[in-house]
């Protein structure tokens, strides 16, 4: 019998297993919805689906160049030990790849594509799942597909950084120049790439904090007016050097800012380097991880 995608997308959301797999249970069961769940069960893949409620804080964040498309992704696990597993580094890899050949306009996208063994991502994802044990899931993706991009890898893959220049450079001298610079931003994780970005808001926010902390200043007490926004102006500057990225002060020579670093490695190159963009992945950044209170929970199992 013809199955609808409708009702395809509708097992889909009850079971979490993809589509193609869900087609197959309702065909293999006649459109039957309740049978087709019990199908998917008795396939394996309900362990996929029991498993995607957990939370999935560590993994890894992997930042990559393929075919001249810098590419950066994080893909979540349980626990660190999984995140070393060959079998899910070589999943992470995979994933980088599909980006960067598929272009994929979204998260649903990525999933919906080819892995390229005859399995679309979410399958590849969910097979990983159920013969890995723990929940998976390919949580954001990045990339760059014009100029020169430059990746690093922090902690092997804790962090992911992804840096994209405009150049005329070799791509070796680039490539060294882009892992400073990537480096950087790894360590001090700026809030902007360059002064230029800092929102009015921001810029607003700031100058309130610092005439706060001054009027409880008694040392600031009776100044001039003038005087008081030479001292802001002053703190503004600090306030750059600190959260923008090109403005720092370079970390593996404290004598130059980043900005002055590029321009003066990419002079010693013969050349010039335009910085351009930059993306930064932190596995887990943002995830409320779960706190495991281990004497706790003997202790109510020994109250049982």
């Amino acid at each position: 019998m013809a199955i609808s995608a409708k009702e395809v997308q509708a097992l889909r959301e009850k079971t979490g297993v993809g589509m193609m797999e869900c087609k197959r249970a309702l065909v293999a069961t006649d459109g039957d919805m309740d049978k087709a769940i019990e199908y998917l069960r008795e396939k394996g893949l309900a362990a996929s689906v029991k498993k995607a409620g957990r939370i999935a804080a560590e993994g890894a964040a992997y930042a990559t160049v393929i075919d001249g498309v810098g590419v950066v992704v994080e893909v979540n696990a349980e626990t660190d030990f999984v995140g070393k597993n060959e079998l899910f580094v070589n999943f992470v890899h995979g994933v980088a790849s599909v980006v960067a050949k598929e272009n994929p306009a979204d998260l649903d996208a990525l999933m919906a594509a080819p892995y390229g063994n005859g399995r679309t991502v979410q399958e590849e994802q969910q097979e990983m799942v159920l013969v890995i044990g723990e929940n998976i899931k390919v949580r954001r993706f990045a990339r760059f597909q014009s100029g020169v991009s430059v990746s690093y890898v922090h902690a092997g893959g804790k962090i992911g950084v992804l840096v994209n220049f405009e150049t005329d450079v070799a791509a070796d001298k680039v490539e060294a120049i882009g892992k400073d610079v990537a480096m950087q931003i790894a360590a001090m994780n700026p809030r902007f790439w360059d002064k230029t970005q800092v929102d009015q808001g921001t810029l607003d926010e700031e100058e309130k904090v610092m005439k706060v902390q001054m009027e409880n200043d008694p040392k600031m007490a009776g100044k001039p007016e003038k005087v008081l926004e030479g001292i802001i102006k002053g703190k503004m500057g600090k306030f750059y050097k600190e959260n923008c990225l090109l403005q720092q002060e370079f970390v593996k020579d404290g004598s130059m800012s980043v900005e002055e670093y590029i321009a003066s490695a990419a002079k010693t190159a013969g050349g010039t380097v335009t910085f351009k963009d930059a993306i930064r992945f932190e596995k887990g950044e943002g995830i409320e991880k779960k706190e495991e209170n281990f004497a706790e929970e003997i202790a109510k199992q020994l109250q049982k």
